[in-house]
This record gives C-alpha cells, structure tokens and sequence, in this order.
C-alpha cells in the first residue's frame, strides 16, 4: 500500500489553499466592479436599481443583454476557457501574432453562453471571451423525456430532439432517460454540464478538430428547444 509522504501531502494542501484563494479573490473583484459599475442602458440600470431582478424577466421580455454586468448581478455562473489558438497576420512590416480564445459560460441551470476573444496577450483575450459569451447568453428548457407519462419537477433531460450546426459541425441531442448521463462525444460535454442537461444521447457529425465548431453546435441544438413551435404533450413536460 502506497503512502503519501508528507511532502506530498504538504504540496497538495498548499495547491488547494492557492485556489481557494484565488476564488476569492475573482469573487472579491466582481463585487467591487459590480459596485462600481454605471450601467450606460436602460436595462442596466433597472437592473442596478433593483426593477429587474431575475434573468428570466429579461428574457421572457425579449430584452437584448449589452452590459456583462447584467448577467454578473443576476447570476452566479461558472466559466471555462475551451479553446485557445494563436493566430497570424501578415501585415506589411511581417507577420502579426495574436491569441484566439474561446470562453465558456453558464448557470448550470439552463443558461448557457460562449464567445470569443482576440488580442495580443492570452489573458486580455480571455477577459474578452468572457465579456462576449455573456452576451451572447441563451436560455434552454429542459425536459423529463418524451417516454414519460406525466410531467415532474427533475427536469434533467431535453424535452425532445433537437439538432444544431456550426460550420461542418452537425450536433444531434435527443433526450435520455435517468441513468443514461451524458452520453456524447467529449467536446460538448463540458456544454451539456453548463446547461444543467443531466442525462442525454448525442451525435456528431463534422470536422473533430475544430473544437470551436462543436461548441456552437451544441448549444445552437440546445437553442432549439426555446424555438420549436411546441404541442401541449410538450408544453406540460418542460422547465
């Protein structure tokens, strides 16, 4: 039997504690900002004001998110960087490098949102990505699965199949019943656990290097669910 030595062990609490402090530190940070924050649209400042206090209500009104600060003050999301290339341009004094960096965020409640980011520096372009994905938040509704007879409150599925698309990328989601877990491909897994989707079936047809692509995909599919027109069977069975 294999022991940790002290060192090991030492080490492991040291990376736990340094995480723990940069937790709060980001949560520090967003706070300040958000105090200091002077919204420069309507929507922002009913939000500031306390008008509108549910993401819900902005989206069940049709509203368009232009600040970032909107979705920090109504919801606490988790965020992941899920793609980062360096790019080149040339330009007429030589080639020109910058970093490309695709960010992912959501609730794990049935937002979700990814964008991208440019600049010359990895971490400016990261900050970026992160402004863009929230705005550019989509809700998604799930569902129980079209094999159940009466509606529950686990809404851990979709509520039917939907398909998404993306460049060549082509995502097919259907619902699944408990038990079944994410059962697709390891680049839009990280999407489905974003969304809050507990339990599905999924295939993917396209390109398997663009990992961009698959992202987009997946949460275009899982877009879909917010825009079929829906029967009453359905209706009864989403959240």
């Amino acid at each position: 039997m294999n022991r940790k030595r002290p060192a090991d062990i030492k080490k492991a609490k040291d990376a736990a504690e340094k995480i723990e402090e940069k937790i709060q530190r980001e949560l520090s940070n967003k706070e300040r900002e958000l105090a200091d924050w002077a919204p420069k649209t309507a929507l922002g400042k009913q939000v500031k004001n306390g008008t509108i206090t549910t993401i819900d209500e902005i989206f069940s009104k049709g509203y368009k998110i232009r600040e970032p600060e909107i979705v920090d003050s109504l919801l606490q999301i988790v965020e992941e960087v899920v793609d980062t290339a360096k790019t080149t341009r040339v330009v007429r004094a030589g080639r020109k490098f910058s970093f490309r960096v695709t960010v992912l965020v959501g609730n794990k409640d049935g937002y979700i949102g990814v964008g991208t980011g440019k600049d010359v520096d990895r971490f400016p372009a990261i900050n970026k990505a992160k402004r863009d994905a929230k705005l550019n938040l989509v809700k998604i509704y799930r569902g129980s699965g079209s094999w159940e007879e009466q509606p529950t409150e686990d809404q851990h599925s979709i509520p039917f199949k939907v398909t998404g698309q993306s460049g060549s990328v082509r995502v097919n989601l259907m619902p699944a019943p408990k038990g079944t877990g994410l059962a697709v491909g390891h680049n839009i897994r990280r999407v489905m656990e974003f969304a809050g989707v507990q339990n599905v079936w999924g295939k993917a047809k396209g390109n398997s290097g663009n990992t961009l692509n698959f992202v987009r995909a997946a949460i275009n599919a899982l877009e879909q669910t917010g825009k079929v027109k829906l029967s009453k069977d359905v209706l009864r069975k989403i959240k």
